[in-house]
């Protein structure tokens, strides 16, 4: 979905890379960045990847796919729930309800401490931004601050091998899920993955649990579009299969 708006694709080190050259002068690999140590350890350089994202994300105008999706919830009678392992925030900037979207890996525009001092989790500051050196991928102070205890803070993402993770707000969230879930009959739902891929299957995953209890999965991929029996499978990007599908939709 992000891609179709124009945001980087850091699918592989080397579309990690064209993303953000510097990293690899660095031979810095995006597992490598997404570690939560370096919030520990050299604050300006972890906020330099985090900061520079928010900034691009906030910037960034959601597609017309999102809107179509919309637009197909509507019709449906129970309505629909969003689950999405972007961090980008794009969907609640497309309209979507924030109480109607689960962020499994958590959400940029939210900070924790980043040292673990219990203060929760918080919304950032939506017209502070973070500057960044480009030529160094460093941020400039002021970094964001822990309203707890007043050290660095950090989004409320989860990384690699982070044990870190303040996830009251994601599970919160799936508490929302669950009560959607049990209004419904699995025999009638219908899940449109887009773009979820296996190298991280969380999303895979539940879409496959709704499919094996009963739902209709359709799965929009414009790599790894295979679906086992029963499914649809659709190769190609999410903006453009959305839009053939809508026509279609229409002509009904």
């Amino acid at each position: 979905m992000g891609v179709d708006s124009g945001l980087p694709d850091f699918r592989g080190t080397e579309g990690f890379w064209r993303a953000y050259p510097p990293y690899q002068t660095l031979g810095v690999r995006f597992e490598a960045m997404a570690d939560p140590i370096h919030f520990q350890r050299d604050p300006a350089f972890a906020w330099g990847f985090y900061g520079h994202r928010r900034n691009l994300y906030r910037a960034t105008v959601p597609h017309e796919g999102f809107q179509i999706l919309r637009r197909f919830a509507s019709t449906m009678e129970g309505g629909a729930f969003v689950f999405t392992s972007n961090v980008d925030g794009q969907f609640q900037r497309a309209g979507f309800p924030d109480p109607e979207i689960v962020e499994c890996h958590g959400a940029i525009e939210y900070e924790q401490c980043g040292r673990g001092c219990g203060a929760g989790v918080w919304e950032a500051d939506p017209k502070r931004s973070i500057r960044v050196d480009e030529a160094t991928m460093r941020a400039e102070p002021p970094l964001p601050r822990c309203r707890g205890c007043g050290t660095t803070a950090r989004p409320n993402i989860l990384m690699f091998g982070d044990w870190g993770w303040d996830p009251q707000r994601t599970l919160a969230q799936e508490d929302s899920y669950a009560a959607w879930r049990e209004r419904l009959s699995p025999e009638q739902v219908v899940v449109i993955e887009l773009g979820a891929g296996t190298a991280i299957p969380t999303v895979r995953r539940l879409s496959e649990q709704w499919q094996a209890a009963g739902a209709t999965l359709l799965r929009i991929n414009p790599r790894e579009p295979a679906v086992a029996a029963h499914g649809i499978s659709l190769r190609g990007g999410a903006l453009e299969v959305l839009r053939q599908l809508n026509e279609r939709h229409q002509g009904l």
